[in-house]
């Protein structure tokens, strides 16, 4: 089964995306967006973005 992204209200009335994987384990949490097209949009980034994205490990 293939992950998806949750759209939801938070309870501030902003607006939120999770990223499930397949199994339903929750793996990332978005910041609040004021608007439902900007949580929209910020899906479309980790999209775009997450694939290519390189591993910055800052703990050494």
């Amino acid at each position: 089964m293939a992950g998806k992204f949750e759209l939801y209200e938070d309870k501030s009335g902003g607006f939120r995306f999770r990223l499930k994987a397949g199994n339903g384990e929750v793996i990332a949490v978005s910041e609040s967006y004021k608007t439902k097209d900007g949580a929209l949009n910020g899906i479309e980034s980790v999209k775009k973005n997450a694939g290519d994205a390189n591993v910055d490990d800052q703990t050494a």
